[in-house]
């Protein structure tokens, strides 16, 4: 159905096939976060280690990123329709594997194959949206998206929780059953049928493979390096070598044949090139500065996944309900001013969170948290519209997947950015503050004796209670050392996101209000 047809289709079934898609994105959507928290949990139970549990979430990612540039070429080589059904049976009995997984291997596998449908749930559904709604209407039906590609990451980790205290982790699969079944009804009732017969292209599977050793090869590399100790390792500098090569050879690969499996060509819209390197940028900045905040929360504050995601819902309810405001807004307003606005007041967020202290409350993150999420939503939709909106609609599958890539490895490469920096601020932050605390410091010998004597007092033997009380003076040096290396993160953050800002000038103010992708 062409966008032109749209007009003719009842508004029921218009927002009927809407909430189709936004379901089977919501799923995938909390699916790369839900598992976050029950990681020990499934070592316990699978007799893992950890770093082999870390598997479970990375053989996801690796799935996902690899997918989602294919997700165009799918669609039109076996029908729009036909490939998110096909996406939404996939995910849901990649689910059920999961769930009964009685090795690693065997859940790392099912993971695997719910990332790789779960691309196809992404990126299509935005697909879906843009032929459904008319170009006049198409901020409010991204709206709605894009309320779920907030909320998602919130509820992910809040629902993890829930269901991993009171139920099982295999549960956190299992609840995808049900909703896949609905969504799969709901599917196979409202989208309308495939009209255009699928296109029938040579097979690239020299680009294929090129692409699957890049773009995975980079995302171990992002998702693994830290733990792995970056290039002092053997093997994270051999996937370097491989991700590089690769990418490189896919680029000429894909430039210099008839039929590629990733039209790069695409990139000539100037607009495109330029919001994409800004969606690297800002998924970067958006997912790093999410993943540093429950880690604060839960190191520092002793929350549990459960209270850090209530710590965090108060932000994406706010922008639930501010996302069809900015919507509208998309109608008469350059959507480069909102932009604009939007990177300015998520400059203002990280500001604040970059005044973290020992006595940093729930209260004190709870209105940089929300200031975060209004410019989160005053720069997701008019970001999609500058990038995207000046597009040719014959190009436009192709133009949506080559900037759902940019924002999904800016996320990816924010987190692994703020862990290594954490890591080597902690260890410079540490040092720093051990070196004001020198043994001939009256105030250290004063600390100690204090506490010492406190120990004392509680019926400890003398020598047990200074060794107590230097381990708390070094527990004390340590925790202050971590706090200091986050506001660091914060404030390098900021950094980025004013380096980043001119890059909104490349924008255009597309002709059309339409809007593509909200996630």
């Amino acid at each position: 159905m062409s966008p032109a047809a749209a007009p003719m289709m009842s508004s029921s079934r218009k927002w009927a096939i809407a909430a189709t898609a936004a379901l089977g994105a919501l799923m995938e959507i909390v699916d790369t976060s839900i598992v976050n928290v029950a990681l020990s949990d499934m070592q316990s139970t699978l007799g893992a280690t950890l770093s082999e549990v870390g598997w479970v979430i990375t053989s996801y990612a690796i799935a996902n990123v690899v997918v989602l540039p294919l997700t165009s070429w799918l669609g039109a080589i076996f029908g729009k329709k036909r490939y998110y059904m096909f996406s939404l049976v996939g995910f849901t009995v990649a689910s059920f594997l999961c769930g009964i997984s009685t090795s690693l291997w065997t859940l790392v596998l099912a993971r695997t194959l719910q990332g790789l449908t779960g691309g196809g749930l992404l990126s299509k559904a935005q697909s879906i949206l843009f032929e459904t709604f008319p170009p006049e209407e198409q901020p409010m039906a991204q709206a709605l998206f894009g309320v779920v590609a907030i909320a998602g990451p919130v509820i992910g980790p809040t629902l993890g929780g829930y269901i991993v205290t009171n139920l099982d982790w295999r549960w956190i699969f299992f609840i995808n059953i049900p909703i896949g079944i609905a969504s799969i009804s709901l599917a196979g009732n409202f989208l309308p049928a495939d009209t255009e017969a699928p296109v029938k292209v040579k097979s690239d599977i020299p680009g294929l493979l090129l692409l699957f050793i890049g773009l995975g090869s980079l995302q171990w590399v992002l998702e693994e390096g830290q733990s792995e100790d970056w290039f002092e390792s053997k093997l994270v500098l051999s996937a370097t070598v491989a991700a590089v090569a690769g990418l490189v050879l896919f680029v000429w690969r894909e430039l210099s044949i008839e039929h590629p499996c990733v039209d790069l060509r695409v990139l000539r819209h100037r607009a495109l090139a330029a919001g994409s390197v800004f969606s690297l940028v800002l998924g970067a900045t958006l997912y790093g500065a999410l993943f540093a905040i429950p880690v604060f929360s839960q190191v520092i504050m002793h929350l549990t996944a459960q209270q850090t995601g209530l710590l965090l819902a108060p932000g994406a309810l706010l922008a639930a309900f501010a996302m069809p405001v900015v919507g509208k807004l998309l109608r008469s307003v350059d959507p480069r001013i909102l932009i604009g606005g939007g990177a300015c007041t998520l400059l203002i967020a990280v500001l604040k969170l970059g005044h973290l202290s020992v006595e940093t409350g729930e209260d004190d993150l709870f209105w940089p948290m929300i200031i975060r999420s209004i410019g989160t939503v005053f720069m997701f939709l008019p970001l999609s519209i500058a990038a995207i909106g000046g597009v040719p609609k014959q190009e436009m599958g192709k133009a949506t997947a080559f900037y759902n890539l940019t924002r999904q490895l800016g996320g990816s490469m924010g987190v692994a950015f703020l862990t290594t920096y954490l890591s080597g601020r902690i260890v410079v932050n540490k040092a720093a503050i051990s070196a004001h605390l020198l043994a001939t410091d009256p105030r250290v010998h004063e600390r100690l004796a204090r506490t010492t004597g406190a120990l004392m007092s509680r019926g400890i033997e003398e020598g047990h209670a200074h060794e107590m009380a230097i381990r708390s003076l070094a527990g004390t040096v340590a925790r202050e050392g971590m706090i200091r290396s986050f506001n660091d993160a914060f404030y390098a953050t900021a950094i980025l996101i004013v380096v980043t800002l001119p890059v909104v000038f490349f924008l255009r103010r597309p002709k059309t209000a339409v809007v593509v992708d909200a996630h």
